[in-house]
């Protein structure tokens, strides 16, 4: 029996070897096996699902479904469901292999404790444990030897990118999940509200709610957590949306900016992203917000004009990264120093999504660093 099976829909508009493509691809670079099947109706989509473990189902079924306990639904086109990696969505055709990374990914750690926080469908995290891991044989537990300082395990928590867009979900960092995880961290993986579906204001709010709650005992389970080493990490928006709560006054011991958005006014002006600032805070950096709410949203989020934050950081920047990147990032660590802050800053050669692979050697040299900050 294949591990993984995609289930096709009838419904869905590709070409079906372009899609057997991917699929073989990912299966490949996962090292797992797998098989496409395509439903006629959605009768024999329901008789599919009932032959395997793990499926990504690329279709939204218009009833109810059985479905087996691994279950990721890929939408191609983009749907605004608000069910984050629970249903990937709006990626294209490239959403089949990132289904397919997900499914992996849930297979090998079938312990993840989702953690809600709030009654949205975005608004939860995933909490990584040493029970998270299944062992190669297919026991649970970790595979690895664990140690603590006696006083628990060192936490990070993750917060996505994706140009605070809702098409990106918390699935990017499912990657540095797994290696921190083998490194002797638990981990709290973040997913929030976006702005272009919620506002700015819910953006920053769930984050604020998210980094706290990792605190309150009746949420997390009291799991060996030793919350006085916590690390916030964000990837590129995430970076941005990281460092701002640690000025907000977030319970953190380091602040850590993987090619983050570090200067919103600029990054407004240069039209980032298609113009992924202005669209993100809900009007440009010279502009002032509509109806009454008059506050300075670039100044009290862009991490520029906020230092200094009063918590020890580390800004990584990938040399082959987007320039504005570099440019915000070097800036920002000379202002940071300037203010009084403790900052580390880590250039490597790499790209944007170097700083979030685990192979990739500006990674590892960033996970050192935390690993000795948090030591």
């Amino acid at each position: 029996m294949s591990e993984v099976l995609v289930v096709v829909g009838p419904g869905v508009v590709a070409d079906t070897r372009l899609l057997r493509e991917i699929a073989d691809r990912e299966f490949a670079a996962q090292g797992v096996t797998g098989a496409v099947a395509f439903a006629e109706d959605p009768t024999h989509l329901q008789v599919l699902l009932g032959t395997c473990e793990a499926a990504v189902v690329v279709d939204r079924p218009t009833g109810p479904v059985t479905a087996p306990p691994v279950t990721v639904w890929v939408d191609l086109e983009r749907t605004d469901s608000g069910e984050g990696v629970r249903r990937i969505q709006g990626r294209g055709l490239q959403g089949l292999a990132w289904g397919i990374r997900h499914a992996v990914h849930r297979m090998r750690y079938p312990g993840i404790r989702c953690v809600t926080y709030g009654t949205e469908p975005d608004q939860w995290a995933d909490l990584y444990v040493p029970e998270t891991r299944r062992h190669a044989d297919g026991r649970d537990g970790a595979q690895e030897p664990w140690t603590t300082t006696g006083t628990g395990l060192p936490v990070v928590a993750l917060i996505h990118g994706g140009y605070w867009r809702s098409i990106w979900a918390a699935d990017l960092m499912e990657p540095l999940c797994a290696d921190l995880l083998g490194r002797g961290f638990a981990v709290w993986n973040i997913e929030y509200r976006r702005p272009d579906l919620h506002g700015w204001n819910a953006t920053t709010a769930d984050i604020a709610t998210a980094l706290s709650t990792l605190h309150d005992p009746g949420a997390t389970g009291g799991l060996g957590l030793d919350l006085s080493r916590v690390a916030v990490v964000g990837h590129s928006a995430g970076g941005q949306l990281a460092l701002r709560a640690a000025a907000d006054g977030a319970l953190v011991s380091l602040a850590v900016s993987l090619a983050g958005v570090l200067d919103l006014e600029a990054g407004d002006r240069r039209w980032l992203s298609a113009g992924a600032v202005a669209a993100a805070l809900g009007h440009p950096s010279l502009g002032r917000p509509p109806g009454p709410a008059r506050a300075d949203r670039y100044a009290e989020s862009s991490p520029l004009r906020r230092v200094p934050l009063g918590v020890p950081q580390l800004i990584v920047q990938g040399a082959e990264d987007d320039l504005d990147l570099v440019d915000f990032s070097r800036r920002y660590a000379v202002a940071a120093r300037a203010a009084g802050d403790d900052v580390t800053y880590l250039e490597l050669p790499g790209g944007h999504f170097d700083v979030i692979a685990p192979t990739a050697p500006i990674w590892q040299a960033a996970v050192s660093a935390i690993t000795d900050a948090l030591r």
